[in-house]
């Protein structure tokens, strides 16, 4: 098993982020070979909280062409991100 600082990479810090915050919803950046149960159990172990349900999304990077040659294209930015519920009555704090 993978070790719950790997597994979650850090916050999402984005507008809707913050808005699904007051729902009790956070947002973040995960390990791209981590599962929903992985991310459970590594938000329940380094927050102490309780986990209701975890969504769980790839973001396919960007395709960027190069401006020395026009023939070379590479991906840029891709990601896993994990939209984690809580249980009513818990919260994380964000510094």
């Amino acid at each position: 098993m993978i070790q719950p600082d790997k597994i979650l990479k850090g916050f999402r810090v984005t507008e809707k982020a913050a808005n699904l915050q007051v729902s009790n919803k956070y947002t973040f950046t995960v390990a791209e070979d981590a599962n929903a149960i992985a991310i459970s159990q590594a938000v329940e172990k380094l927050f102490n909280v309780k986990v209701e349900r975890v969504n769980v999304m790839n973001v396919k990077g960007k395709r960027k062409v190069s401006r020395m040659r026009k023939m070379s294209v590479g991906i840029k930015g891709k990601m896993k991100k994990a939209i984690v519920t809580l249980k009513k009555g818990d919260s994380i704090q964000i510094a």
